[in-house]
């Protein structure tokens, strides 16, 4: 993909500012000793839906991508893992539960696919993140016209073959982080807000609130489109690697 920047791995976990967000990519291929020490951080809830997978791979990777994030936030808010608590709103987006007393919470939102994991963490913001693989034989017309609105299933048609699954990619995970930074699923109407598409041009938000959030696409590996969405546009974005 075009875009691609650079994502450092820092030697020790960043200052988080009211006006910055800090994305990190995350490799879910990780070796079994590092995997057993991520699962016992998790709650007994998470260890339960873990236990629900049927294939091992799907569970690992569950179980990677919801350990890293513990990781992460331990890190951010300098508590145990196990102590992170999580709440779930109306539509099932996590916050965390302690936090009821701080003028600027730690807000966060968690995607991953296929072996890569997105975790954007910033302050008192909404926050959503999507990454998927580009894969061209899902990329098909009908599925754009189920799921896109008819402005993005224009676009997408007028695109060079060539571009076309990268671009319908990027639709999807542009639509996708702005429903999860909502948190409201799909109870959007996926017709009713549009995003731009063409591979190489900006990101940009088309809805009734578009005011009110900012859109952003990311590269965190060839052959992947991401995208971030946050409330407001006074915020900085910064793109880590994790590491165990």
């Amino acid at each position: 993909m075009s875009g691609s920047v650079e994502w450092p791995r820092p030697n020790e976990t960043p200052q988080l500012a009211d006006n910055t967000i800090d994305v990190w990519r995350a490799s879910l291929a990780l070796d079994s000793a590092t995997l057993q020490r991520l699962e016992d951080t998790l709650a007994e809830d998470e260890r339960v839906r873990a236990g629900r997978f049927i294939f091992e791979r799907d569970r690992n990777a569950f179980v990677a991508a919801r350990g890293i994030l513990r990781n992460l936030l331990g890190r951010y808010l300098d508590s145990a893992l196990q102590s992170v608590e999580f709440v779930y709103g109306p539509r099932g987006k996590p916050a965390i539960s302690n936090q009821r007393q701080s003028r600027h919470p730690i807000c966060f939102n968690l995607s991953h696919a296929h072996g890569i994991a997105l975790i954007g963490i910033g302050r008192a913001r909404e926050i959503g993140v999507d990454v998927e693989l580009i894969r061209p034989e899902f990329a098909g017309e009908e599925i754009a016209k189920r799921y896109f609105s008819p402005s993005e299933v224009e676009e997408l048609g007028s695109l060079p073959a060539e571009l076309r699954a990268e671009g319908f990619f990027l639709c999807w995970t542009r639509k996708e982080a702005y429903i999860k930074a909502k948190g409201d699923g799909l109870h959007i109407p996926l017709e009713s807000f549009a995003v731009s598409l063409t591979p190489g041009l900006p990101a940009k938000l088309n809805s009734a609130d578009h005011s009110q959030w900012s859109l952003r696409s990311l590269a965190p590996e060839p052959g992947y489109a991401a995208a971030i969405v946050a409330e407001g546009h006074d915020w900085l974005l910064r793109q880590w690697s994790w590491a165990p």
